[in-house]
Parts: C-alpha cells; sequence; structure tokens
C-alpha cells in the first residue's frame, strides 16, 4: 500500500451531518451510544490534485453496541493506473462504556491485505500484514487504524480527548499525540461550519494530520488534512451525505489458537 493511497490510511474522516428525520428505533440506540449510523461521500486530493473520492459508512451491529465502520477510496484519472484496485478497510468494533473497543480489522488493496484480531481476553492481537504474521500484546484502549476515528469522535463530544492513543497499523503498535488547537468556521459543500480544530501526529514523526470536528452535528469531522513541515499533501473534504444504511451482519472472529 504506497503513496498516495497508503498516506490515505491514517486521514480521518466521517460525515457531515446527522441526520434529522431518522429511523425511530436505529436513532434510539445510536444516540444512546453517542454515534449514529450514516453513510457519506467525500472529495480526495493529493498535493492539490484531485486523486479520487472516499465513501464512509457506519453500520449498526446485529446486537447492540456492534458497529461496523467502512472506508471505500476509489481512485480517478491518471491515478487509476497505478491504484485501479482502490482501498478497502473495515473495522468491526463494539461500544464499551463511553469508549470503542475494535473487534476486528481487514484492510485490502489489489493483493496487499491486512487483517488483525483483538482477543481483549488475553489482550492480544493477532493476525496477518501483507503475509507477515501478526502477534502484538494490546493496551487497554488501543485502537486500529479505522475505530480510532469513531473513538475521536464520541471523546470530543464527551470532552475527554486524551492526550495520546496507542494505535495499531499494520503489523505494529505506535503511539499518537492529539492536540486540541481551537476553533473556526468553515465553508464546505454543505455550508458554513463552527469546527473545533484537533491534531494529531505520531511521536517523533514530522507528519500532523489536521481534522475539522463540527459540535453542531455531533463532533464528527468534516474535513481533514495532512501536511508535512508547513505543506498539505493530502486532503478530504465532505460532499454530500445520504442516509442511514442498513444492519451488517458480523462475521465469525477467529480465536487466538487458530
Amino acid at each position: 500500500m504506497n503513496a498516495p493511497s497508503a498516506a490515505l490510511l491514517l486521514l480521518i474522516a466521517a460525515p457531515a451531518t446527522v441526520l434529522a428525520n431518522r429511523a425511530a428505533g436505529a436513532a434510539s440506540a445510536a444516540d444512546d451510544a453517542g454515534i449514529a449510523p450514516f453513510i457519506a461521500h467525500y472529495q480526495a486530493d493529493w498535493k492539490g490534485i484531485s486523486v479520487g473520492t472516499s465513501d464512509i459508512q457506519l453500520t449498526q451491529g446485529a446486537e447492540p453496541g456492534q458497529y461496523l465502520y467502512t472506508w471505500t477510496i476509489t481512485a480517478r484519472g491518471i491515478f487509476r493506473v497505478a491504484y485501479h484496485d482502490g482501498l478497502v478497510q473495515k473495522s468491526w468494533l463494539t461500544m464499551t462504556g463511553d469508549h470503542v473497543r475494535p473487534d476486528k480489522y481487514r484492510g485490502k488493496e489489489g493483493s496487499s491485505t491486512v487483517e488483525l484480531n483483538f482477543d481483549w481476553q488475553n489482550m492480544r492481537a493477532t493476525g496477518v500484514s501483507e503475509t507477515k504474521p501478526v502477534d502484538l500484546k494490546l493496551k487497554e484502549g488501543t485502537q486500529d487504524v479505522m475505530s480510532i476515528q469513531v473513538e475521536v469522535m464520541l471523546d470530543l463530544k464527551r470532552g475527554n480527548l486524551p492526550k495520546t492513543f496507542q494505535i495499531i497499523d499494520k503489523d505494529q503498535l505506535k503511539e499518537f499525540i492529539y492536540t486540541q488547537e481551537g476553533s473556526a468556521k468553515i465553508r464546505t459543500a454543505i455550508g458554513e461550519i463552527d469546527t473545533v480544530i484537533v491534531t494529531s501526529q505520531r511521536t517523533g514523526n514530522n507528519r500532523i494530520l489536521r481534522m475539522w470536528f463540527a459540535p453542531s452535528l455531533g463532533f464528527v469531522p468534516v474535513q481533514a488534512e495532512r501536511s508535512r513541515d508547513g505543506k498539505v499533501e493530502i486532503a478530504m473534504r465532505i460532499k454530500s451525505v445520504d442516509h442511514l444504511v442498513a444492519i451488517e451482519p458480523r462475521p465469525q472472529l477467529k480465536s487466538s489458537a487458530e
């Protein structure tokens, strides 16, 4: 998974709005958990060049507190030559108290795949990253590169965003520092929105991810940019939000012995 698509892996993207007219049953469960199912569409740019589109959806699972978070990136124009297979990432997660706990992660780009199973009882994450076996000791609060997006939304909504997060990226456990920078009103494809600005940066890395979260929309991010030395490399900006999506079944998780 190489640039620019690999660079998009840690960009936090989410819907621009929580739909006003929700189905009553789904809305109740979602509101209790602090998140609501959605499907949204984004524009992806690399160094100022439009490289494709992104579709994000959060689907309520079959059991209370279970969700599936899916992110699909489709290249277009000349970038389809190098990235014609697109990129699909999925995180099956569970709401535990006021936080998100990932159960399974799967990322696929062409023949390159990453698959992780989270065994919280034994505090291990196992799987395969591009044919390389993965076996990592979990720390409480550890996220995958998708579940972290939902976790940050919840933390901001509840006013308890931690300063650091442990995130599994492929076959490594990495520490990221989160900083709340202030607020700003920004223009988007769905209008002007008041936002809270949050940055994240891996310890010892000069790349910064900046995210704009909208309090009036449940603290979902409406824009994200990754920069290096003050220059924006990757950007994702909201285009539209469609509707609530249907319940997705949860796959059978592999045991640590398999």
